[in-house]
């Protein structure tokens, strides 16, 4: 199925090489739709899911920014939808086989950190995986990595502080942190953020880790960014509802781009 998505996707394409790939989180789509070079339907590709999520269109768009090559998923598969996690990862091992050497994941998540304020953005140093399963179990594709891989730098070192140094410039303030995934789709009760919080997590969601790992196993250069969308339960008094994720994200979303696109150009 791997070799038949990226055959059928070069051939719509005429063979478009992407060098960076983007996952857009809930919300953050709007990118997609400002540099929409090409794109094509999820339901088109083999072995890609239709989206169900609001805020997902679900589609895979090729464009250039800043003279760059890229490729981004607007709207990503959950393991909450009800998707093996297999299938939520087969986009990553996809875009390695077209020629992907960095991506960038990113996502809406909550504040465990009582410092975090919704809109602020978020650059992932490292993660917590509490979804209870890994991608990587099975059969191992010894052609994209190795059995055992090192998880010591997930997320490439240089480029968070490339990150950090064009959102200085940009006059942009980044929050620092460690994401914390756990399956959804219900949010956390105040016990489950207070235990995130006691673990080292900053921020809390429903994806990107999975998505992290197969990149880093694939050996791609991996940057993470969150999208505070709200204070996750016990951090405030409000009630949680996606409609509030998406608001945030609206709100966050000029500084989003910008700093995405400054990230692009200087990759």
């Amino acid at each position: 199925m791997l070799n038949s998505a990226v055959e059928y996707i070069n051939k719509c394409t005429n063979n478009f090489k992407p060098e960076i790939g983007i996952i857009l989180g809930s919300g953050l789509g709007e990118l997609a739709d400002e540099y929409c070079g090409q794109a094509l339907s999820y339901s088109e590709i083999p072995g890609f899911e239709a989206s169900t999520v609001s805020g997902h269109k679900g589609r895979l768009v090729f464009a250039e920014i800043n003279n760059k090559k890229v490729v981004m998923m607007q709207g990503r598969f959950h393991f909450y939808e009800g998707h093996s996690i297999q299938k939520v990862v087969f986009p990553i091992k996809v875009m390695k086989k077209l020629g992907v050497k960095t991506i960038i994941v990113t996502n809406a998540a909550g504040g465990v950190n009582a410092d975090f304020k919704p809109s602020d953005l978020m650059i992932i140093t490292d993660h917590i995986n509490f979804m209870g399963v890994n991608p990587l179990i099975g059969l191992n594709d010894d052609t994209m990595g190795e059995r055992f891989p090192d998880m010591s730098e997930v997320y490439t070192p240089e480029y968070v502080s490339l990150v950090q140094k064009a959102g200085e410039d940009l006059g942009i303030e980044l929050q620092k942190g460690v994401y914390m995934a756990l399956t959804g789709p219900s949010y956390e009760t105040p016990a489950e953020v207070r235990m995130a919080r006691t673990i080292g997590a900053d921020a809390v969601g429903m994806s990107t880790v999975p998505e992290a790992i197969v990149a880093s196993w694939a050996g791609m250069k991996v940057i993470g960014l969150s999208c505070i969308c709200n204070s996750a339960a016990g951090v405030s008094t409000v009630g949680l509802s996606h409609a509030d994720v998406i608001k945030a994200a609206d709100d966050a979303k000029v500084k989003f781009k910008s700093l995405v696109k400054e990230v692009i150009k200087r990759i």
